[in-house]
């Protein structure tokens, strides 16, 4: 059974909720930041099901690129297209019978919302180039990091298709409002990373957790946990102490756009090699998590793949 830690009454409520849920047929939407655990509350509402016997599949819709993700959800024949040299199962019929979690459906195309609502309602796929419909038996969770209500009011997402999947709702709260929860969290972070690594620390300084539950964490529980893991790399004795934490502010970069433009221009630079420079440095920051680094630049996911995309052009390893 997944183990999530806290003592939050808020967290402890979402997850009394999702193991109460997880034994309906319900589908089921995780809004919250990114970093926040959205997948592991799909896992533990699997894990707690009928069906937990049965397949868990996930898919990011905002990793794939438009015209690939349709055929890695419902499949194709062999032939339907060029270098589709045999035919291949999408991701409903791999969740046959168990449960098909969709992370970061908000960034899905509306055409792909349309046939991904009659999937729903069906309860069958059709593989493109198929001849006739699959029947399926899945159970559907989906993730997003943004607020769909606004998604539907600006149009980019279809509003059959949100009140579908917006059976159950649970919509987790970021760090910064379950401060109570950090040094636990860290507490096993330190013993994951430790064990990993062959090391024995057991403990944090005072002066540590205190920076640790001073800190904001915008980006929640991954964030934390690649801070720890650092600092477990990084310190030569039993106990991690305040120089051994290393937290960046540049994780604002959505907020302080214009001073991160002041800092990285110099006369002669246009305003494309600044957003360049700025894009790869919060990449880097985010260790190559484009989910992760569109928030904190405060764009769409499809735009920074197509940034990538750019650069990757002129030559550039991205």
């Amino acid at each position: 059974m997944i183990e999530i830690i806290t003592t939050d009454r808020k967290m402890l409520e979402i997850i009394q909720l999702a193991k109460t849920v997880a034994q309906s047929k319900a589908t089921i939407l995780i809004q919250g930041e990114s970093g926040t655990g959205k997948e592991l509350i799909a896992s533990l509402v699997h894990d707690s099901s009928s069906r937990s016997a049965k397949p868990f599949v996930a898919i990011n819709c905002a990793a794939i690129p438009e015209n690939l993700l349709e055929s890695e959800l419902f499949g194709y024949e062999r032939g339907s297209f060029t270098g589709a040299i045999s035919s291949k199962a999408g991701k409903f019929e791999l969740a046959n019978g168990g449960t098909l979690l969709l992370d970061e459906i908000s960034e899905m195309d509306l055409r792909l919302q349309a046939k991904l609502l009659r999937v729903i309602q069906e309860c069958e796929v059709d593989r493109i180039g198929g001849r006739k419909p699959i029947a399926v038996d899945v159970r559907i969770i989906a993730t997003t990091n943004r607020n769909l209500s606004d998604c539907v009011k600006k149009g980019s997402f279809r509003e059959d298709l949100f009140y579908r999947l917006n059976v159950v709702n649970l919509t987790l709260p970021p760090l910064r409002e379950r401060i109570g929860d950090v040094s636990k969290l860290s507490n096993a972070f330190m013993k994951k990373y430790s064990d990993i690594n062959n090391k024995a620390i057991t403990e944090f300084t005072q002066d540590a957790l205190g920076l640790l539950e001073a800190y904001h964490w915008p980006g929640n529980i991954r964030e934390l946990e690649n801070v720890i893991e650092r600092a477990v790399i990084t310190t030569q004795n039993g106990a991690i102490s305040a120089r051994e934490i290393h937290i960046s502010h540049s994780s604002h970069l959505s907020a302080d756009s214009a001073a991160l433009a002041e800092k990285n221009w110099t006369p002669g630079r246009t305003l494309e090699q600044i957003e360049k420079k700025i894009i790869l440095e919060a990449l880097e920051y985010h260790h190559g998590n484009r989910t992760h680094t569109a928030k904190a630049l405060g764009i769409s996911i499809r735009t920074l793949r197509n940034k990538i995309a750019e650069f990757r052009k002129e030559g550039l390893e991205v």
